[in-house]
């Protein structure tokens, strides 16, 4: 037994020795840095838009009333068509206008022909006046005559002139070019110059209006923010309509009115853009969505949506690469999207580099490396939305 025990702490004598002898294991070798990849913030000049509801309406509109009473003999159009400013639309029953305007014709050559009697009797009185011929008050009256005969034609011309205006209102024509819709009357009709329906309407439908309504409130952030020098009101800055179905109207517009007065029902204030619609594609009533531009913002700086992120509090965040190679953890303000990217208001600066990939690999404070070169964020190219 003593003899086993014996080669037994042998052995173990023997497998310490080999131990001491054998050289160390290495330490065990750092990990290196995560690899991410950065923007690096350039300001640009980015252009602020509001997108805003609105509905389509016509720049004029014009409904035909007659002038007039009258039949309808006939109507002139094709409901639905395209007509131009003058084109006759209903032709009244003009018989008895035809016949008044005879009679003020015949009017108008009787007064012509007692005008001009008028003028041999004044002649002759002046001429027998200069060697007393007549007496002074004939001579007068005869000079009153010839004023009595001016003046009647002038009324006979005057007649004649209303009543062919008179007559020409017996055709009725269109105010205004544009799209004429359906016809309320048809032929044997009878209508008066005092009737309040309208026997058709005309609506101009290029260009169309885009009316839409803002929030007084962001009206008065706007200005505070242009009287702080922060932002440049946009002046004539193009619109971009967007339609039911979500794609883009071909043509842009701009805005051309915006409203004095405030709804006190609904706190919002009107905004009208104006665009061209050449091939009536916009019809009135249609509900679109416009892209309007409001300010211009210089020296701008904008964050890919990704590097922006929140926490529990909902406050913003970002994550940025330091000159040391050490991660930072910095608040932001962003308010705005411009495209995929936000907008900052304050919290970064020109140059920062801000970690867009690899963020679930790092922790500030902690060192991390570039992937790949730093890049510029790219030039805004559709607009800021709030």
């Amino acid at each position: 037994m003593r003899t086993s025990l014996n080669r037994a702490g042998l052995a173990a004598l023997s497998v310490l020795a080999l131990a001491a002898c054998s050289p160390a294991p290495p330490p065990a070798a750092a990990l290196p840095a995560p690899e991410v990849s950065v923007v690096t913030l350039q300001p640009q000049t980015v252009t602020l838009s509001r997108e805003l509801s609105g509905r389509v309406s016509p720049t004029l509109v014009a409904e035909v009333r007659p002038q007039v009473d009258g039949i309808v003999l006939r109507r002139l159009f094709e409901e639905g068509s395209q007509v131009k400013a003058g084109q006759p639309l209903y032709q009244l029953d003009d018989a008895i206008p035809r016949a008044d305007v005879a009679t003020l014709k015949a009017a108008l050559v009787r007064s012509q022909a007692v005008l001009n009697n008028a003028r041999l009797n004044a002649a002759r009185s002046a001429e027998l006046a200069k060697i007393d011929a007549v007496s002074t008050q004939d001579n007068e009256n005869a000079i009153a005559g010839l004023q009595q005969a001016e003046a009647d034609l002038a009324s006979a011309k005057a007649a004649l002139a209303r009543g062919e205006v008179t007559l020409r209102y017996a055709r009725i024509a269109s105010p205004i070019s544009g799209r004429i819709g359906t016809s309320s009357v048809t032929a044997g009709a009878l209508v008066t110059a005092n009737q309040t329906a309208a026997l058709t309407t005309v609506q101009q439908l290029d260009p169309v209006y885009i009316e839409v309504t803002q929030s007084s409130a962001e009206l008065v952030a706007l200005r505070q923010q242009v009287g702080a020098g922060q932002i440049d009101q946009a002046r004539a800055l193009p619109v971009s309509v967007m339609l039911e179905d979500g794609s883009t109207y071909g043509h842009k517009g701009k805005l051309g009115f915006q409203g004095v007065t405030v709804d006190p029902g609904t706190g919002s204030y009107l905004l009208r853009a104006t665009v061209p619609n050449p091939d009536n594609l916009l019809l009135p009533g249609m509900y679109v969505r416009a892209v309007i531009g409001n300010s211009v913002r210089a020296d701008a700086l904008l964050v890919p949506q990704q590097g922006i992120a929140r926490d529990p509090n909902g406050d913003a965040y970002a994550m940025l690469l330091g000159a040391d190679g050490k991660v930072e953890k910095r608040k932001v303000k962003v308010s705005s999207t411009v495209g995929d990217q936000w907008l900052v208001d304050d919290g970064l600066a020109a140059g920062d580099r801000v970690i867009v990939e690899g963020l679930q690999k790092i922790r500030a404070g902690a060192p991390a490396r570039v992937a790949a070169p730093a890049a510029s964020a790219p030039a805004a190219s559709v607009p800021a939305r709030s």
